[in-house]
């Protein structure tokens, strides 16, 4: 401190009215600054944290990397039998053989073929749909379908994603891959059901006892 100046007082004061003082330089009162402590300490490796208004609280930072990663597989075999769009609300299992993995203490469900969301935020949904023609009777067109709802009731087509199928044996197949970012608002209502678009009858593929074939990855990519 050069020239004509006091020192600054630091005053330190736990619960009840608990403040951190602040004196600057000139003593000028109304300079000072004063922070509210919190009640107790936190737990281990917490931070203050403060809301601007002097206000601190104990806050765990958030960990790095994706907070949630699941992919579900078709577990049964389905025959379509005519040219419709199948709504796949057969048997989905989570995926967990040959070293598979999940990121996240809780992820999705799922009821008849209806998924829902452990919290909201933002996800990247990616369909995979393995079909093939068993019957060998003429091309078809299939389209992976992510359907969505806003509000546990309607449903809308937010993407397709699509392929064709040959004629050239019964056991010709195709793979097509259809993704989706969707901002999971109330998790009540914000739900996801998968189909496929078929112009003539068919088979979609399950899982086998090693691989799988028509599954779905779901990513939570960060907070709503």
């Amino acid at each position: 401190c050069y020239g004509d100046c006091s020192m600054s007082n630091i005053k330190l004061v736990h619960s009840g009215g608990n403040s951190v003082s602040l004196t600057t330089p000139d003593n000028n009162p109304s300079s000072n600054v004063t922070f509210k402590l919190p009640q107790a300490d936190g737990s281990a490796g917490q931070v203050l944290q403060t809301d601007g208004n002097g206000n601190l609280t104990w806050v765990t930072l958030p960990s790095q990397g994706l907070p949630m990663v699941e992919q579900w597989e078709l577990s049964d075999e389905v025959i379509v039998s005519s040219a419709q769009t199948y709504m796949m609300t057969g048997t989905w299992a989570k995926r967990n053989q040959n070293g598979s993995g999940t990121i996240g203490a809780s992820g999705m469900s799922v009821s008849s073929g209806v998924f829902t969301f452990p919290s909201t935020g933002v996800y990247h949904i990616l369909l995979h749909c393995d079909c093939r023609n068993s019957f060998g009777t003429g091309r078809r067109r299939v389209q992976g379908i992510i359907n969505t709802t806003h509000d546990n009731s309607t449903y809308i087509e937010a993407v397709k994603g699509g392929g064709n199928l040959s004629n050239r044996g019964s056991t010709t197949t195709v793979s097509n891959n259809t993704a989706l970012i969707f901002d999971v608002q109330n998790v009540s209502n914000y739900k996801v059901k998968f189909s496929i678009n078929w112009s003539n009858e068919g088979r979609i593929n399950a899982r086998s006892t090693n691989s799988t074939a028509t599954n779905v990855i779901f990513m939570k990519l960060g907070d709503t």
